[in-house]
């Protein structure tokens, strides 16, 4: 599982799955996530064989990421997971407890919830 574990890896495994991309194309397909974790996940997964690094010696210099056979099978693995998750998102995002600290969450200190009578 540490191929994949972690919050961002399978959204950059998502990311490259139709093309290679360049680096600040992969940090703008993967929202969230800082220049550093971008680094640090890709060069994991470069170790493990599932991204491929290529650069080209031109100035200013380009690198391209994309997916190894081995990534890509990886990818194709994980897609009926995500088929199942677009299939239940209703039913997920139903039953996911409220985040604290949210202002629509009753119990927040300093917010006031509709059906409660103030103290």
């Amino acid at each position: 599982m540490d191929v994949i574990g972690g919050k961002w890896k399978a959204l950059i495994l998502w990311a490259l799955h139709v093309e290679e991309r360049r680096f600040g194309e992969l940090r703008r397909a993967v929202p969230g996530i800082s220049e550093k974790m971008l680094i640090q996940q890709l060069r994991e997964m470069e170790a493990r064989g599932i991204v491929h690094r290529e650069v080209f010696r031109e100035v200013p210099p380009k690198v391209v990421y994309s997916l190894t056979p081995l990534g890509q099978s990886l990818n194709d693995a994980l897609l009926p997971l995500g088929v199942w998750g677009h299939d239940h998102v209703e039913q997920i995002a139903a039953t996911a407890p409220a985040t604290p600290g949210t202002p629509d969450t009753p119990d927040t200190p300093g917010t006031q919830d509709p059906a409660r009578p103030a103290a």
